[in-house]
């Protein structure tokens, strides 16, 4: 097995370190420093640089830092391990949820194809004790097809409703805390209430999976494998707890990489596991096929939402969506047009730089796009540095991505809407499309925060 690097959180960022009030001065060194040099540009004063720092521990709360220990390989350990001492009737249920961005990785690692690698990958989970290893594809569906819907309802309502466009996409959980602490009002009514695929995972595993299992959802232990480090974040929100089940829908994130460290430290050898396919939610009458959706390698909210909207406003149907690359390949325009009239203009925006750009068009009210996909990673999500991070100054390895976006889109595709496992949970789970219910277990509310902010962070 090849090496790789696991940068901790508190690294993730290093020129906070340098800019920030309090870590400065808690190393000792001078807080007043006027001019501070940054990717080899000079700013003014002791502000930390929207493009260096997003979660990093310099704005993370003691309370938020306690949580997010808890969720490590040590914990996950512990678990393993009280199972096997404590009596079988206070075991838990462990239940592994695996990215389908992440799997690309492992398939890099272990010189296979996506789907050997996921079921090779499984054996490895269910040799350390997890007895259930899904992947998350179900539960993207799920996100997508809210997305959707809410997308239309925006677009009806636009003329009426000044928050209604554009609406910004919601699963990336960098770029949530970023509107939240930072840009608040400006931004959060425009940001879809859909919940990320982890946390409705998070909903399938301990509400829908739980009660079929007849198990409570504090007896499951939930651990969801990601590319990115800020998923650890948005698994301890407080939205996501359940004060009356005292459970969260997601007990720990760990990253790619983090999991494929502890195959190291085991000295696992990846020909000697056995091949296990995954488990699907629904039991065998699941479909155990892996599949992905549509984008170069995220979720393909961008190119999901525009199909359905061309169809469902405007009753075009489109095939093949274009790319124009505006400033960069993670800067990029679609439009669908008819006679000459632009009808839907949308943009895809990943990395921090392109989001600066974007966020003051917004202010000068120059955003013409009715909806922006919003990534905080360069590339996507396959870019996490959680799992393409290279040890040249936590860097992400281009070599290595390009390995897994050649894995990632040699998945076939499948539509949401087309998915029978999505249409079944719909009605056995949510009872219905539209029901209370559905609103409540598959959307969430994101709000300004700015006065939480801490009071060193100068943005």
């Amino acid at each position: 097995m090849s090496e790789v690097n696991i940068p901790k959180r508190k690294e993730k960022c290093e020129n906070c370190t340098k800019q920030c009030n309090k870590k400065r001065s808690d190393d000792g060194t001078n807080s007043h420093q006027d001019r501070v040099q940054v990717n080899g540009e000079v700013h003014e004063g002791s502000q930390v640089l929207l493009s260096a720092c997003l979660a990093c521990d310099g704005c993370v709360s003691e309370e938020e830092s306690l949580k997010i220990s808890q969720q490590s390989l040590d914990q996950l350990e512990q678990v393993l391990a009280l199972n096997k001492k404590c009596d079988a009737s206070k075991h838990r249920v462990l239940v592994a949820s695996v990215c389908p961005q992440s799997l690309p990785f492992f398939a890099v690692k272990f010189g296979l194809d996506v789907s050997e690698a996921a079921n090779k990958l499984c054996s490895f989970l269910k040799s350390l004790g997890v007895q259930y290893v899904f992947d998350t594809t179900l539960a993207a569906g799920f996100s997508i097809l809210e997305s959707q819907k809410e997308f239309i309802q925006r677009f009806r309502r636009r003329h009426h409703d000044s928050h209604a466009m554009p609406m910004f996409t919601s699963s990336c959980p960098g770029w949530i805390r970023y509107s939240e602490r930072v840009l608040g009002s400006l931004v959060t009514p425009h940001i879809c209430t859909a919940r990320s695929p982890q946390q409705i995972m998070g909903c399938l595993v301990k509400d829908y999976f739980s009660k079929e299992q007849k198990l409570s959802p504090g007896k499951v232990y939930h651990v969801l494998v990601a590319p990115c480090f800020d998923k650890k974040l948005e698994a301890v929100r407080e939205e996501f707890y359940s004060g009356l089940l005292e459970a969260r829908d997601v007990d720990c994130v760990l990253t790619s990489g983090e999991i494929y460290y502890l195959m190291e430290q085991r000295k696992v050898r990846v020909e000697e596991l056995d091949s296990v396919p995954l488990d699907h939610v629904l039991g065998e009458a699941g479909d155990a096929a892996l599949v992905r959706h549509e984008g170069r390698g995220s979720e393909g909210f961008l190119e999901h939402i525009f199909k359905h909207a061309a169809k469902e406003l405007f009753g075009l149907d489109v095939h093949e969506i274009t790319y124009k690359n505006l400033r960069n390949r993670d800067f990029q325009e679609v439009t669908l047009e008819r006679d000459g009239e632009t009808l839907l203009q949308f943009a895809a925006v990943y990395g921090f730089r392109n989001i600066q750009t974007l966020v003051q068009r917004m202010r000068k009210g120059r955003v013409p796009y009715q909806l922006v996909e919003v990534l905080s990673c360069p590339g996507g999500c396959l870019s996490g540095r959680g799992q393409a991070g290279s040890d040249a100054g936590g860097r992400v390895d281009k070599a290595l991505v390009q390995q897994m976006e050649e894995a990632y889109s040699s998945l076939p595709v499948r539509l949401p809407e087309v998915n029978p496992a999505l249409h079944t949970l719909y009605q056995d789970w949510l009872q219905g499309q539209d029901s209370p219910r559905a609103g409540a277990l598959l959307h969430t509310q994101y709000t300004n925060q700015i006065h939480t902010q801490p009071p060193h962070m100068q943005w």
